[in-house]
Protein backbone atom coordinates (compact mmCIF):
# COMPACT_ATOMS: atom_id res chain seq x y z
CA UNK A 1 0.00 0.00 0.00
CA UNK A 2 1.10 3.47 -0.25
CA UNK A 3 1.90 6.55 2.03
CA UNK A 4 0.16 9.09 1.12
CA UNK A 5 0.73 12.95 2.39
CA UNK A 6 -2.48 14.42 2.88
CA UNK A 7 -2.88 18.06 2.98
CA UNK A 8 -6.51 19.05 4.73
CA UNK A 9 -8.13 21.84 6.19
CA UNK A 10 -7.69 20.47 9.94
CA UNK A 11 -11.23 19.73 10.80
CA UNK A 12 -12.84 19.44 8.08
CA UNK A 13 -15.31 16.39 8.35
CA UNK A 14 -14.72 15.74 4.84
CA UNK A 15 -11.21 15.71 4.94
CA UNK A 16 -11.95 13.03 7.95
CA UNK A 17 -14.10 10.77 6.12
CA UNK A 18 -11.53 10.78 2.72
CA UNK A 19 -8.67 9.74 5.44
CA UNK A 20 -10.61 6.86 7.04
CA UNK A 21 -11.32 5.72 3.63
CA UNK A 22 -7.59 5.65 2.96
CA UNK A 23 -6.19 4.20 5.97
CA UNK A 24 -9.30 1.79 5.69
CA UNK A 25 -7.53 0.65 2.45
CA UNK A 26 -4.59 0.00 4.20
CA UNK A 27 -2.75 3.36 3.26
CA UNK A 28 -0.57 5.19 5.60
CA UNK A 29 -1.68 8.70 5.89
CA UNK A 30 0.19 11.78 6.97
CA UNK A 31 -1.87 14.40 7.60
CA UNK A 32 -0.61 18.21 6.83
CA UNK A 33 -2.08 21.16 6.96
CA UNK A 34 -3.19 22.66 3.57
CA UNK A 35 -3.65 26.12 5.37
CA UNK A 36 -0.46 26.22 7.18
CA UNK A 37 1.82 25.02 3.80
CA UNK A 38 4.00 27.34 2.71
CA UNK A 39 2.70 27.31 -1.44
CA UNK A 40 4.63 28.27 -4.45
CA UNK A 41 3.25 28.62 -7.72
CA UNK A 42 5.33 25.61 -8.61
CA UNK A 43 4.54 23.33 -5.43
CA UNK A 44 0.89 24.12 -6.81
CA UNK A 45 1.40 23.03 -9.85
CA UNK A 46 3.00 19.71 -9.24
CA UNK A 47 -0.74 18.75 -8.33
CA UNK A 48 -3.47 21.51 -9.97
CA UNK A 49 -1.10 21.40 -13.48
CA UNK A 50 -3.09 18.62 -15.38
CA UNK A 51 -6.60 19.92 -14.45
CA UNK A 52 -8.75 22.90 -16.08
CA UNK A 53 -8.18 26.17 -13.58
CA UNK A 54 -11.78 25.70 -12.63
CA UNK A 55 -11.59 22.14 -11.27
CA UNK A 56 -8.83 23.43 -9.04
CA UNK A 57 -11.01 25.59 -7.12
CA UNK A 58 -12.81 24.62 -3.37
CA UNK A 59 -16.44 24.96 -4.30
CA UNK A 60 -17.23 25.05 -0.94
CA UNK A 61 -15.57 27.95 -0.23
CA UNK A 62 -18.44 31.33 1.03
CA UNK A 63 -16.78 33.37 -1.84
CA UNK A 64 -17.44 31.07 -4.85
CA UNK A 65 -20.15 29.80 -3.69
CA UNK A 66 -21.92 33.44 -3.70
CA UNK A 67 -20.41 34.21 -7.38
CA UNK A 68 -17.64 36.54 -5.95
CA UNK A 69 -14.81 33.91 -7.34
CA UNK A 70 -15.48 32.78 -10.11
CA UNK A 71 -13.73 29.81 -11.05
CA UNK A 72 -14.96 29.52 -14.92
CA UNK A 73 -12.87 33.45 -15.00
CA UNK A 74 -10.32 33.04 -13.67
CA UNK A 75 -6.27 32.40 -15.53
CA UNK A 76 -3.79 30.33 -14.09
CA UNK A 77 -1.78 32.56 -12.93
CA UNK A 78 -4.35 34.47 -11.05
CA UNK A 79 -5.82 31.83 -9.55
CA UNK A 80 -1.99 30.41 -8.08
CA UNK A 81 -1.34 34.10 -6.76
CA UNK A 82 -4.87 34.06 -5.07
CA UNK A 83 -3.74 30.23 -3.88
CA UNK A 84 -0.63 30.85 -2.21
CA UNK A 85 -1.90 33.67 -0.58
CA UNK A 86 -5.32 32.38 0.60
CA UNK A 87 -5.03 28.50 0.30
CA UNK A 88 -8.91 27.98 2.05
CA UNK A 89 -9.35 28.70 -1.80
CA UNK A 90 -7.72 25.30 -2.94
CA UNK A 91 -9.88 22.46 -4.29
CA UNK A 92 -9.22 19.53 -1.14
CA UNK A 93 -7.22 17.48 -0.64
CA UNK A 94 -4.07 17.47 -2.38
CA UNK A 95 -2.12 14.23 -1.93
CA UNK A 96 1.42 12.69 -2.82
CA UNK A 97 2.05 9.34 -3.13
CA UNK A 98 5.55 8.26 -2.11
CA UNK A 99 6.06 7.42 -5.93
CA UNK A 100 5.97 11.55 -6.76
CA UNK A 101 2.78 11.58 -8.08
CA UNK A 102 0.50 13.89 -7.12
CA UNK A 103 -4.11 14.11 -7.20
CA UNK A 104 -6.36 16.93 -6.11
CA UNK A 105 -9.70 16.31 -4.59
CA UNK A 106 -11.18 13.11 -3.77
CA UNK A 107 -13.95 11.04 -6.50
CA UNK A 108 -14.13 8.04 -5.46
CA UNK A 109 -13.68 6.15 -8.78
CA UNK A 110 -10.40 8.56 -9.60
CA UNK A 111 -8.49 7.80 -6.24
CA UNK A 112 -9.34 4.02 -6.12
CA UNK A 113 -7.79 4.26 -10.43
CA UNK A 114 -5.21 6.55 -8.35
CA UNK A 115 -3.78 4.35 -5.44
CA UNK A 116 -6.40 1.94 -5.36
CA UNK A 117 -9.40 1.58 -2.45
CA UNK A 118 -9.26 -2.26 -2.14
CA UNK A 119 -11.52 -3.94 0.36
CA UNK A 120 -12.19 -0.18 1.42
CA UNK A 121 -14.64 0.08 -1.04
CA UNK A 122 -15.90 -3.20 -2.99
CA UNK A 123 -16.12 -2.76 -6.64
CA UNK A 124 -20.02 -3.64 -6.19
CA UNK A 125 -20.73 -1.37 -3.58
CA UNK A 126 -22.44 2.03 -3.90
CA UNK A 127 -20.10 4.70 -4.13
CA UNK A 128 -21.42 8.07 -2.21
CA UNK A 129 -20.11 11.30 -3.05
CA UNK A 130 -17.49 11.90 -0.15
CA UNK A 131 -15.72 15.43 -1.93
CA UNK A 132 -17.15 18.25 -0.83
CA UNK A 133 -18.28 19.62 2.32
CA UNK A 134 -20.08 17.02 4.98
CA UNK A 135 -22.08 19.88 6.30
CA UNK A 136 -25.49 20.47 5.69
CA UNK A 137 -26.28 23.97 3.49
CA UNK A 138 -25.73 26.77 5.40
CA UNK A 139 -23.49 25.09 8.04
CA UNK A 140 -19.98 25.83 8.32
CA UNK A 141 -16.67 24.23 10.04
CA UNK A 142 -15.30 26.00 12.77
CA UNK A 143 -11.94 28.04 11.71
CA UNK A 144 -8.97 25.80 12.34
CA UNK A 145 -6.96 26.22 15.63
Amino acid sequence: MAHIIFYEKPGCGGNARQKALLQAAGHAVETKNLLAEPWTRQRLLDFLGPLPVPHWFNRAAPEVKSGEIVPEEMDAATALSLFVTHPIFIRRPLMQAEDGSHHVGFVLEDVDAWIGLGAAWPEDAPRPAVEGCAHPAGARCPPPA
